[in-house]
């Protein structure tokens, strides 16, 4: 890295803090099935709301090319993940949506799935994170820069959607009184860096490069 580079605005503590935080929602959204059904919505509910806390603290950020960012995540890799998701939801998967550009057509409220505006989420920070890790500063400033715009106007109302949903079932009685324990998880330590982060009370040390 160029010395002039290092304090350019994809190195800055903002940059760096946010692309922590999304690498570490497409790692557990990729490994979803490690988790019982109720530890996984418990863990989007406090990772979802830290994602859009990093993401609305990225400072303006120019488009230095006039070229799109290269898209890496294809539509079989989505569409796989998707699956994956649906099943794992089941019955939970569908809510009702009222905040929605649909709902103009409509007097009724909108279906929404919780599966597909996470992996709408995760298309976004996963192409990010790819350009993000080339260590290129123009690409990875174009990257910061359109996952912030489309943050703005495309996924975050997703997130703020579906975690109202999410924070529905996390408390829901008819959750947890059909939630079975999968015997493979009793002995399994795991590496839930999220129920880390909130456990730590003592600890307010700050994300770096390594976390990515």
């Amino acid at each position: 890295m160029k010395e002039q580079d290092s304090e350019h605005i994809a190195f800055s503590k903002a940059a760096i803090e946010f692309a922590a935080v999304a690498n570490e929602y497409c790692n557990f959204i990729e490994g979803q099935q490690q988790y019982p059904l109720k530890a996984f919505l418990s863990t989007l509910q406090k990772l979802l709301p830290l994602l859009y806390l990093k993401t609305s603290m990225l400072p303006p950020i120019d488009d230095e090319n006039a070229e799109t960012p290269e898209k890496y995540l294809s539509e079989v890799d989505y569409n796989f993940l998707l699956g994956k998701l649906n099943n794992k939801l089941g019955q939970h998967d569908t809510f009702l949506e009222v905040f929605d550009q649909a709902m103009q057509f409509s007097e009724t409220s909108v279906e929404q799935s919780i599966s597909e505006n996470l992996c709408d989420i995760y298309q976004d920070l996963k192409d990010f994170i790819f350009v993000y890790r080339m260590g290129t500063t123009e690409l990875m400033n174009d990257a910061l820069w359109e996952c912030k715009n489309n943050f703005e106007e495309f996924w975050g109302q997703k997130l703020v959607n579906v975690l109202r949903a999410i924070h529905s079932l996390v408390y829901s009685e008819a959750l947890n009184e059909e939630q079975t324990t999968d015997p493979r998880q009793k002995n399994k330590k795991g590496n839930n860096w999220v129920s880390k982060h909130f456990r730590n009370q003592e600890s307010n040390e700050e994300f770096s490069d390594n976390d990515l």
